[in-house]
């Protein structure tokens, strides 16, 4: 504890000199790193509404064609791990640049596959290149920036992680009414191209390397792992909890990770270093962050089985009153980044959760009328709570850390959100479907409707419970941390 104290006390007095004058074009590469970045993020959203339209052309079910979406998750998690190790042995040019080159690859075979198998190997590896590009972006965004200006450098990274998703499934709907699900692939190949391209010609590396040799045994142990706990709690919300699968997903991912973890804290050089929640306001802030991804992911998935298995709207009808609240978080994450730097995580943290414990109980005492108004409302009021939260977060807790854990404070933090997603969501489904008497997947009809209704409502006031939680940690965290 001291000596990691120490550590962080001496980077904060250069920390204004420290890049004062770069060896590189630092504009240049962040507008680098933040298109590589709505690639990555765009792409995961836009195969959702594809699925139809892949299960007709390859007359396969639909719980086959959703592996579209579920592969390319699993391989993210897998290698997203792996991106500090990667890191400290790799200059950051090399490793961006082959991320880069995995991706534009894969996206390449997507548009090409003449079969399912093919189209999910496409996915698998657009997969491991998104899940190496956002937490080496989160990376190389901070360690070019001083603490004083990491608010609004991260602010930036959080447009595009907010804006991305918001316009995925409305531009993917049109695309794939108008020509076929191919050209989803077909639109990124060329933005992913001209990336790489400037990629090869501008970017630099910013980052310090150490000769370490990668543990091969804990990346094995990290697949299984990660990969274990994601699949099986994907899956709980519609399989459940005793499903052979999700019981063996779970029990291979809890053992494979205790001994991964145990590995680590033996290694001089760990695959993913332990030492960062050797900081509590790292650990809380991390804690914190992943309480804001699962209210704003679960409820996300709420908000459209409402809309319309409850209230008989279409998905369009869906998409447009989740709209507003996406694009009103994209259009706040900078001046949240600025906000960070001006007041710290002190103020942002208490405002940002009272705005989600708000929104919750808005959405959770929603009236049988005036749904399509008041959801919206609800939505809009979650994602400016949201923003506040999300990359302050992030930045609050790398900010309690030496450089040299940086990185793999970027692959804790990432790992962990997708992680705290796939359970946030798992749980609130298996509250959804226990008042409902049914599986959410299954169709309602005649009364069901009624239970299916209180099944949703029962999930919002759990999600409130899960702000009022963040509120008091919220509230430690502003004794505990330093701006």
């Amino acid at each position: 504890m001291t000596t990691l104290s120490t550590k962080v006390a001496a980077e904060r007095a250069p920390d204004a000199a420290l890049n004062t004058e770069p060896n590189f074009n630092r504009t240049v590469i962040v507008v680098i790193l933040i298109a590589g970045a709505f690639v990555s993020v765009l792409n995961q959203t836009l195969m959702l509404v594809a699925i139809p339209a892949i299960m007709n052309d390859f007359v396969i079910t639909a719980s086959l064609a959703q592996w579209v979406t579920t592969a390319f998750m699993l391989a993210s998690g897998i290698a997203i791990p792996v991106t500090a190790a990667l890191l400290d042995k790799y200059s950051s040019r090399t490793l961006y640049l082959l991320a880069l080159t995995v991706f534009t690859l894969g996206t390449a075979l997507g548009a090409l596959a003449n079969s399912f198998t093919v189209l999910l190997v496409a996915r698998i590896i657009q997969g491991l290149a998104a899940g190496l590009i956002m937490p080496m972006i989160q990376t190389l965004m901070m360690t070019m920036y001083p603490i004083h200006r990491r608010g609004a450098a991260m602010g930036l990274v959080g447009l595009v992680v907010s804006f991305a998703p918001a316009i995925g499934p409305a531009l993917s709907g049109w695309i794939v009414n108008q020509w076929s699900w191919r050209y989803l692939f077909v639109l990124i190949l060329p933005i992913a191209t001209l990336v790489w391209l400037a990629g090869i010609l501008f970017m630099k590396n910013v980052t310090t390397q150490r000769s370490n040799k990668i543990d091969q045994l804990s990346v094995v142990l990290s697949s299984f792992g990660w990969g274990g706990l994601l699949y099986g709690f994907s899956m709980a919300g519609a399989a459940g909890w005793t499903s052979l699968n999700v019981v063996l997903s779970l029990v291979v991912g809890v053992v494979s990770l205790a001994w991964f973890v145990r590995r680590q804290r033996r290694l001089e050089n760990p695959l993913l270093d332990m030492a960062v929640f050797a900081s509590p306001v790292f650990t809380v802030s991390a804690v914190m962050s992943v309480l804001v991804f699962v209210i704003l992911v679960a409820t996300q998935t709420m908000i459209p089985i409402y809309v319309q298995s409850v209230r008989g709207l279409t998905a369009l009808d869906a998409g447009l009153i989740l709209l507003p609240g996406a694009m009103m978080m994209g259009l706040m994450s900078p001046l949240a980044g600025k906000l960070f730097d001006r007041f710290g995580i002190q103020t942002l943290g208490i405002v940002g959760f009272v705005l989600l414990a708000l929104a919750m109980l808005w959405l959770a005492i929603m009236p049988n009328s005036l749904a399509a108004p008041w959801v919206m409302l609800g939505s809009i009021l979650q994602m400016v709570g949201g923003t506040l939260l999300m990359m302050p977060l992030v930045t609050a807790g790398i900010n309690a850390l030496p450089r040299e854990l940086i990185a793999h404070a970027s692959a804790m933090n990432t790992t962990l959100r997708m992680v705290g997603a796939a359970i946030g969501t798992a749980l609130l489904i298996t509250v959804l479907s226990a008042r409902a008497g049914r599986p959410v997947t299954d169709a309602p009809n005649g009364s069901a409707l009624a239970h299916l209704e209180a099944g949703i409502h029962l999930a919002f006031w759990a999600a409130f419970g899960l702000s009022l939680f963040g509120l008091a940690l919220a509230v430690w965290l502003r004794s505990h941390v330093r701006k």
